[in-house]
């Protein structure tokens, strides 16, 4: 492992320096890993770690649209796609990548293929840590561990294909054989993970909700919103709202800071915008404090996940969801947004 430091405090982390690809297949070449579920994560892990040489097939529900999307991208009914118990069976690492509804429901078909000395994998804290509400509580014969990468499944294959890695956390929840953790690095790099820091099951999901609900999702969009908002009822027209609001920020500001950090982007912004920005951030940081302290004890009490669980297992669910998506989608703001990308020197 590599150390590195952030100011005084020393975290371990694992790259592609410390453990290669070529480890990590001969840690993993006697195993058959079976990725359950073809939606969000599924796809990306399941086509990294094929195009990078190890045994992976794929259990999916049959005749659905994620069936579909499997056999378009090549994966073949009965040689490395099946049903989800027949891959259960087959595997010896079974990767739970449904969602959390999903995993809910599938478990039982699932937890009754686990024999001794298999391992269980996750990218999501979730199923385990809120078992009394989800129910999957796995049996103490089979290492239980997650690789979560910090991003989508979508930006996990995008980056593999331009060669580059996604970070991510691990963790290992239970050591039946003594190799859970050879066995989950060498996963985190079999499906293109980029440096690998080390969390638990309890802190992954902690971290995850909050930041769905906080700054990645939730808090940015009801930003976004709030300034629009105020921005068009003072006059300003949609494309200068809307380009004031998001285009600035998602294409050119966030790259900045993405390559630089926040300091450097400061630095390289006029001495107006400087001196606005310094002056103002730390009264949005004491504003939302308030809320994010709310937000992670609802998270922290399993609220959010009692809210979830219950929301997901409606027969209306989609339906429902739905409705609330094209709220976005029909809103002013990402109207405007859906022509200005359009208008794009690269889409023209």
């Amino acid at each position: 492992m590599a150390k590195i430091k952030f100011g005084n405090i020393e975290e371990s982390v694992v790259t592609r320096e410390e453990v290669t690809l070529e480890q990590a297949r001969e840690t993993l070449k006697d195993e058959r890993i079976a990725v359950i579920g073809y939606g969000v994560q599924g796809p990306g892990q399941a086509l990294n770690l094929r195009d990078n040489g190890f045994n992976v097939i794929v259990g999916q529900r049959k005749n659905s649209p994620s069936w579909d999307k499997a056999l378009a991208d090549g994966w073949e009914a009965g040689i490395n796609l099946f049903d989800v118990e027949t891959a259960c069976k087959m595997g010896t690492i079974i990767q739970f990548l449904l969602s959390d509804a999903g995993q809910i429901a599938v478990w039982p078909t699932v937890e009754k293929c686990l024999k001794p000395g298999d391992a269980l994998y996750f990218s999501h804290g979730f199923g385990v840590t809120f078992n009394e509400q989800t129910g999957i509580v796995p049996p103490k014969d089979v290492d239980v561990f997650l690789v979560a990468p910090k991003g989508s499944g979508t930006s996990l294959r995008r980056m593999f294909v331009e060669g580059r890695g996604l970070n991510s956390s691990y963790a290992v929840y239970q050591d039946a054989t003594g190799r859970a953790n050879d066995r989950v690095i060498a996963l985190g790099i079999g499906i293109g993970a980029g440096y690998m820091f080390n969390t638990t099951f309890k802190k992954e999901v902690y971290s995850d909700l909050t930041g769905e609900r906080g700054s990645l999702m939730g808090a940015i969009q009801g930003l976004f919103a709030a300034q629009y908002d105020v921005l068009r009822e003072k006059g300003h027209s949609p494309s200068e709202a809307f380009n004031e609001t998001v285009e600035e920020l998602t294409q050119s500001l966030m790259p900045l800071v993405a390559e630089n950090g926040m300091d450097w982007m400061y630095a390289n912004c006029s001495t107006t915008a400087q001196r606005g920005a310094l002056d103002w951030w730390k009264k949005f940081r004491d504003v939302t404090k308030p809320v994010f302290n709310e937000l992670y004890e609802s998270v922290a009490t399993g609220n959010e996940a009692r809210i979830t669980i219950e929301a997901n297992s409606k027969e209306d669910y989609r339906d429902k969801l739905e409705l609330e998506l094209k709220e976005l989608r029909e809103s002013e703001m990402w109207q405007v947004g859906a022509e200005v990308r359009k208008l794009r020197p690269e889409n023209n």
